[in-house]
């Protein structure tokens, strides 16, 4: 059973787990357990995605219950009014704050994408975010004697494809357990120290306003066990419920 974390007669939310697909994907052909399956056969009824978390990524992720509902809910995201607050764990100690404006090229799969325009240009994208903790192990994991993490809390403005993940990296600090855009020395050591096997990027919260009622309506979860067993680790954990 998923996690629900808000239904009425025009939507459901629930917290997707760190592993899960949203929906089938000729990328994942041997992936049998999708969430809109899921929640489709837990509710028993037609559910509707209104975007998307990658595979790896945990959190708030919301189904309408109707074609209409879904098409109001696409012009709340087509505006930019949906707003997600995000936590992860990056290498290095990030800034106090910033604002990464970088625009993205598109991500293209080899299998699925095949027909795709290849030479489109790279689209406008912008990621808010605030250090919330840093810390310091006496570990040599690259090339210095001690090893640095922080905690972070970002806030896309955008939506494109894995657009945290890339934007951490463009300003080299790359989230833990990114096995595409991190990297694989930090990603081996948490595994091996803290038996962390994922993605280190959960949506924690996301807020926008009710298509029937007009109310504002903030949906909010945690990041997970395993997340929050490496927040333990390094003191943070208060931040998490905190922040």
């Amino acid at each position: 059973m998923l996690d629900v974390l808000y239904r009425d007669e025009y939507l459901v939310a629930i917290n997707k787990p760190s592993g899960l697909l949203v929906h089938r994907s000729a990328i994942d052909r041997r992936e049998t357990r999708f969430a809109l399956q899921l929640v489709r056969d837990q509710l028993g009824q037609r559910v509707y995605p209104l975007h998307r978390l990658d595979k790896p990524t945990s959190g708030v992720l919301v189904f309408a219950l109707s074609p209409d509902i879904a098409r109001a809910m696409s012009e709340q995201f087509a505006a930019q009014q949906v707003h997600k607050r995000y936590l992860a764990v990056v290498r290095g100690w990030a800034p106090e704050r910033g604002v990464i404006d970088h625009a993205l090229s598109e991500e293209l799969d080899k299998m699925t994408d095949r027909r795709a325009r290849q030479d489109k240009a790279p689209q406008a994208a912008e990621t808010r975010f605030r250090r919330l903790a840093t810390v310091e192990l006496p570990v040599c994991v690259e090339r210095y004697q001690q090893t640095r993490y922080s905690l972070v809390e970002c806030f896309p403005k955008t939506g494109r494809k894995h657009q945290i993940r890339r934007h951490m990296k463009h300003i080299a600090h790359p989230i833990i357990g990114d096995a595409k855009h991190g990297k694989g020395v930090h990603n081996r050591f948490f595994q091996s120290e803290y038996n962390c096997h994922r993605l280190l990027l959960s949506c924690v919260e996301m807020t926008f306003q009710h298509p029937v009622s007009k109310i504002d309506l903030r949906l909010q979860t945690s990041p997970g066990k395993d997340f929050e067993q490496v927040c333990d680790g390094f003191g943070w954990r208060g931040l998490i419920s905190e922040a």
